[in-house]
């Protein structure tokens, strides 16, 4: 069978089970190792016996709803490569641009200055080790409850050759129990509400701990917002990813604990509201 046939099929199959054909192509393109231009130029070549089978094997686990990251074992985030597993979130387009707006707004705040960040809930490790990897100034450190993702961020920072200290533990907690402070404050918590219907794909093959942040979805920004003075240094920077529709509410727990910081909120690619920003003692005509 050529390419073109042994893809039509697939595609097929991930159509009549409201998946986007666009995941075989994404699957035959890292299997066959070829750019998308490539392929077009062998489509109607017969594909190689190892290589089909191999693709046919995978094609059914994404048509049972397993991710296509987990197939692979990697996902792509800000142009790296990135181990992931069923013990790690699967890092989204969405983060790289909290990715892009720290960097931002690390140059405008900081002026490209030593200082320390913080990833709190890192995960798979991938917004802190991104931030090293384009910034090697910044000295990063990252925790996360679970030691399995603990584990998975260190295999992370060792293929990307990047220095990130890890801590396992609750939220804040090793951060505050090392002394650690702080200039920049990263978070992307789990920030579902506990009863939304979610993709079966997510909801079965990713970890819970990463998805539900409680009744409202805040449950882990508002322990990031009570303990966050015991590591904040007098000028700082707050940073969060959040749901679409969360930003009211974020903005109204935050002014507890920070009355008189500048707040923002930024919007994604697709213009949603996605990420919330709080500068502490910083001047607010330098944003």
């Amino acid at each position: 069978m050529t390419y073109k046939e042994v893809l039509k099929i697939a595609q097929q199959q991930c159509v009549d089970l409201n998946i986007s054909e666009q995941t075989a192509l994404m699957l035959l393109l890292e299997l066959s190792e070829m750019e998308s231009h490539n392929l077009y130029y062998e489509y109607d070549n017969e594909m190689d016996d190892t290589l089909r089978i191999q693709f046919e094997t995978n094609i059914q686990r994404i048509l049972k709803q397993e991710p296509l990251a987990h197939v692979l074992g990697y996902e792509y985030f800000y142009g790296h490569k990135f181990i992931v597993n069923e013990n790690v979130l699967i890092p989204r387009p969405e983060t790289e641009e909290l990715v892009a707006n720290v960097l931002a707004d690390y140059d405008t705040y900081f002026e490209s200055q030593p200082i320390t960040l913080i990833d709190v809930g890192c995960g798979s490790g991938a917004i802190a080790l991104a931030l090293k990897k384009e910034e090697s100034k910044l000295n990063v450190y990252a925790s996360d409850i679970s030691l399995e993702a603990v584990e998975v961020s260190k295999q992370n920072a060792k293929q990307l050759e990047v220095d990130v200290d890890f801590l396992c533990g609750d939220m804040l907690q090793p951060f505050i129990d090392a002394n650690i402070k702080v200039d920049i404050l990263v978070s992307n918590p789990p920030y579902i509400p506990q009863d939304e219907t979610m993709e079966s794909s997510v909801v079965d093959y990713e970890p819970h701990v990463a998805l539900f942040g409680g009744d409202d979805g805040l449950k882990f920004y508002r322990m990031i917002f009570e303990g966050a003075h015991k590591l904040l240094n007098e000028k700082s920077i707050l940073a969060f990813e959040m749901g679409y529709n969360q930003s009211e509410a974020m903005e109204k727990e935050a002014r507890k604990y920070f009355p008189d910081a500048k707040m923002e909120t930024y919007k994604d690619i697709n213009g949603k509201d996605r990420m919330f920003f709080i500068y502490n003692n910083l001047q607010t005509d330098m944003n």
